[in-house]
């Protein structure tokens, strides 16, 4: 069941790379997150920012179709589209890791938390080798 996933998973971000291939410069790099700086869940300013376009015909668009369509279709899709996407991390990524990263802590905060924790451990354990060295009676400080 588990490789089963893994390859769909894999058959969607290779078909998502396809389209934004095709797409070509009008896609951010960033990917596709919500805005912080925003109105209303910061859907139509994170979708401007992605698509490159103005922030202001994007709320336009979305206010016609909110009028013209009724509440129900457009305001559900808005509401479901603002609690699926992920918020805009606060920092800019500076590496990959960054990114899998963040994307890790979205998905499984507690997993991302369990990796911070190992982190650390492995980090005090290696200091506690350092001191243990440095206050041997066989250590020269000369």
């Amino acid at each position: 069941m588990k490789g089963y996933k893994y390859k769909r998973r894999h058959r969607f971000n290779r078909r998502f790379k396809d389209i934004k291939q095709r797409l070509g410069g009008n896609l951010s790099s960033n990917g596709l997150y919500r805005s912080r700086r925003s109105v209303f869940m910061g859907v139509c300013r994170g979708i401007a920012e992605y698509f490159n376009i103005s922030v202001f015909w994007t709320r336009i668009i979305t206010l016609l179709l909110f009028l013209f369509t009724g509440f129900w279709p457009v305001g559900v899709m808005y509401i479901i589209a603002g609690l699926i996407i992920k918020l805009e991390p606060v920092a800019p990524f500076h590496t990959e890791n960054d990114h899998e990263f963040y994307n890790s802590y979205t998905q499984s905060r507690e997993s991302a938390i369990q990796r911070i924790k190992r982190k650390f451990e492995n980090i005090e354990k290696r200091i506690q080798r350092m001191e243990h060295t440095v206050t041997s009676k066989e250590f020269d400080w000369k």
